[in-house]
């Protein structure tokens, strides 16, 4: 008798604990549906603003006016006519590792590259003209830049000096040149506190950069880096004496301007005497 009544309350007390707990499942899950109740849907008058799948026809037309219409916008925008551009991505995809993004193709990274180059764009000039992240534009420039460095073996020729059965009129007269070489200034932004050895004769913030070219105007050498308020001279003495540096055989020379000392293996104009053209 005393077990029957055990078992009895056993199963009163375990009906409560059932109907709590479905008086609480019940509640909750009415304040659930009101927590999850939906505003009246509004159509949206205009594209989506944050969609970036909206941006890429307008992408591609950039590209396209860029480098597909003509010679003379490219030369214009890119410092180099169609052709060039096309070798030039060429060569950065299958030699210098430059590969396509999800987003971002080769050409488009290579025009965001010459973009900066050519005409010293900010990246917050160049994001805007080709719709791109200020991220994105940083992350492409220094990706083709690291390229472009990887290629120097192919971009920079051997030097070769002229020979005596030389016809053209304006290197037959220089038996044994290798070329030409000049100091350029290239604007560069500085810590305020090394603004006054980055300043040139002019007043501008630049670097002072050693080009070295043959009578093809290919590059043969570069030097990088020093102050703009360094002499040419002195930028072309640390290029002779570096550690794999510039290297001028015996009786060959380099054509160089006043700025230069008429050295060994230098040639400079006379000071004072007006030159024909030939």
């Amino acid at each position: 008798m005393r077990s029957f009544q055990r078992v009895t309350l056993a199963l009163i007390i375990l009906q409560q604990i059932v109907d709590e707990l479905t008086v609480a499942l019940t509640l909750f899950t009415s304040v659930t549906k009101h927590l999850n109740a939906r505003k009246p849907h509004r159509p949206r008058t205009g594209p989506p603003r944050f969609l970036t799948n909206f941006r890429v026809p307008e992408q591609l037309t950039h590209l396209h006016r860029l480098v597909s219409v003509s010679d003379e916008s490219c030369l214009r925008n890119l410092p180099m006519d169609r052709n060039a551009f096309g070798r030039l991505c060429y060569l950065l995809q299958h030699a210098g590792g430059v590969s396509e993004s999800r987003a971002c193709t080769v050409p488009e990274q290579v025009a965001i590259f010459l973009s900066v180059v050519a005409h010293h764009k900010k990246i917050c000039v160049v994001k805007h003209d080709f719709l791109r992240s200020g991220r994105t534009i940083h992350k492409h420039f220094h990706r083709v830049l690291r390229a472009v460095i990887k290629l120097y073996n192919i971009l920079l020729v051997r030097s070769t000096p002229i020979t005596g059965d030389c016809v053209d009129p304006r290197w037959k007269w220089f038996k044994g040149c290798l070329g030409a070489l000049d100091g350029t200034f290239i604007d560069v932004r500085v810590p305020e506190a090394d603004k006054g050895r980055y300043r040139t004769r002019k007043g501008h913030v630049a670097v002072n950069v050693l080009g070295v070219c043959n009578p093809n105007m290919q590059f043969i050498y570069v030097l990088s880096g020093w102050e703009g308020s360094a002499a040419d001279s002195r930028v072309l003495r640390d290029a002779v004496h570096r550690q794999g540096g510039l290297r001028i055989p015996t009786g060959q020379y380099y054509l160089c301007d006043n700025g230069y000392a008429n050295a060994e293996g230098f040639l400079t104009p006379y000071r004072g005497v007006r030159h024909r053209r030939m």
